[in-house]
């Protein structure tokens, strides 16, 4: 399954580079498509069997509307409040009743949690001199066991749009039983289909 995620979006460069092209930041220097563009987030989905994988990716300004690191209370609250959302992958995802679907495993990763960033270009461009621009961004990992897959018709993202308000749109690779999609999604129009 990992591998399935990991294929994933080099199946949709296409969509990745159109939206790429329309993101505010400069791409990483190692060829990535993943531009940081506050606003917009990204969901990797893949169904696979009974397993259910989602990859939910975002700028730290959609979820608690800053980057840096929380150093005042009402900060640290917000970082702690998002967390806790994030933390409930049932409720965000609105994942049907009828697909008995459970949480095997979940990650949640982010400099505004603790986690030490990953070395990126941002910090070879600072090493080297260059410009330095301080995004984080908030990473969740979900992987859940359906007992009834089949139940899992289509995939409703509008609680993520209301718990998260400052979320204009999500860029979603998906990978079902109908194949795989590209497809990108707002509050208005929040669910698509597997």
């Amino acid at each position: 399954m990992r591998r399935l995620l990991l294929a994933l979006p080099f199946a949709l460069l296409p969509l990745a580079d159109a939206h790429a092209a329309e993101a505010h930041d400069h791409e990483h220097e190692h060829g990535s498509l993943e531009a940081h563009e506050h606003g917009v987030g990204r969901l990797n989905a893949a169904l696979d069997g009974q397993t259910l994988e989602l990859e939910l990716e975002s700028p730290a300004m959609n979820l608690v509307g800053f980057e840096h690191q929380a150093a005042t209370d009402a900060d640290k609250a917000k970082v702690a409040a998002a967390r806790a959302q994030l933390e409930k992958p049932q409720a965000l995802f609105s994942l049907p009743q009828a697909a008995g679907c459970v949480v095997a495993s979940q990650e949640l990763e982010s400099p505004l949690f603790g986690d030490k960033p990953h070395a990126d270009h941002d910090h070879d461009e600072a090493a080297k001199g260059e410009h330095h621009h301080d995004h984080s961004e908030i990473h969740a990992h979900y992987r859940f066991t359906c007992s009834t897959p089949a139940a899992l018709k289509s995939l409703d993202l509008a609680n993520i749009f209301n718990t998260f308000p400052a979320t204009q749109k999500i860029q979603v690779q998906l990978i079902g039983p109908s194949g795989q999609q590209g497809v990108e999604v707002t509050a208005k129009a929040a669910a698509l289909k597997f």
